[in-house]
């Protein structure tokens, strides 16, 4: 219930700021299981994907979103909750399996579940390779990949910036991916990769992105170490990655 009560207040608030223009609803399948996988280059891509799906989506989302205190933490997470966000441990090991099988259980449930293989948002606008957990999710449910490209988000709130911009984006929504070829490989890592890999050159071609042959966790940690050799504030973009976004 507070899925669709939170939806029902920020959907007209979000179409009236952004106007987003959607295409491929086609695509969706009106019921049963699928994996909604998209690029991540902002906050706001938690809302929006939900905004133009008719369908209840469950994201995973780092856990940090859950751990404030005082008021402050719980209501953040009940709105968290409350949009369909379940934690997810990205510090490896253990913890990842729990979230994988968490992921399989929302999947299990015939629900449509949100992942972003990048792991993280991009720093600069690119899109960066994938991790394999989204591969791994799709064999072992044996769901379909259905790939979601946001396309003009960066630009509404970059790196660093708190308040978002008002301007028009768009939803791009890919053909479902079928990988059933590859059923009972999800223990091999060079078929997660290729899965993962294919996956990814979709969303490139919906986004419109630039593709990094990079994890965005890396390029964030070395940008963090320009920023400091530099003294760039925190949250800007060093000028040549800028211009490569």
């Amino acid at each position: 219930m507070g899925y669709w009560l939170v939806k029902a207040v920020l959907s007209p608030i979000l179409r009236l700021l952004f106007r987003p223009r959607v295409t491929g609803l086609e695509n969706l399948p009106a019921e049963g299981a699928a994996i909604l996988s998209g690029n991540h280059t902002t906050f706001l891509d938690n809302l929006m994907i939900p905004l133009v799906v008719p369908r209840r989506v469950t994201f995973l989302a780092k856990s940090d979103y859950f751990t404030g205190r005082g008021l402050k933490g719980r209501l953040q997470k009940r709105f968290f909750r409350g949009v369909g966000m379940i934690p997810l441990d990205r510090s490896g090991g253990k913890a990842s399996e729990a979230a994988l099988r968490t992921g399989l259980k929302v999947l299990q449930d015939g629900e449509l579940l949100g992942l972003y293989p990048e792991g993280t948002r991009s720093p600069d606008g690119r899109l960066y390779r994938g991790k394999t957990g989204v591969a791994r999710m799709a064999l072992e449910a044996d769901v379909p990949v259905i790939p979601v490209g946001l396309v003009g988000m960066f630009e509404i709130q970059p790196a660093g910036r708190l308040i978002p911009k008002i301007a028009k984006v768009e939803i791009r929504i890919g053909r479902p991916l079928d990988f059933r070829r590859y059923a009972g490989m999800e223990a091999d890592r060079f078929v997660l990769r290729s899965v993962t890999d294919e996956i990814m050159y979709e969303l490139m071609v919906l986004s419109g992105q630039e593709y990094v042959d990079q994890y965005a966790t890396q390029a964030k940690a070395e940008l963090e170490n320009a920023r400091k050799a530099r003294a760039l504030p925190a949250g800007d973009v060093p000028e040549p990655v800028r211009r490569a976004g």
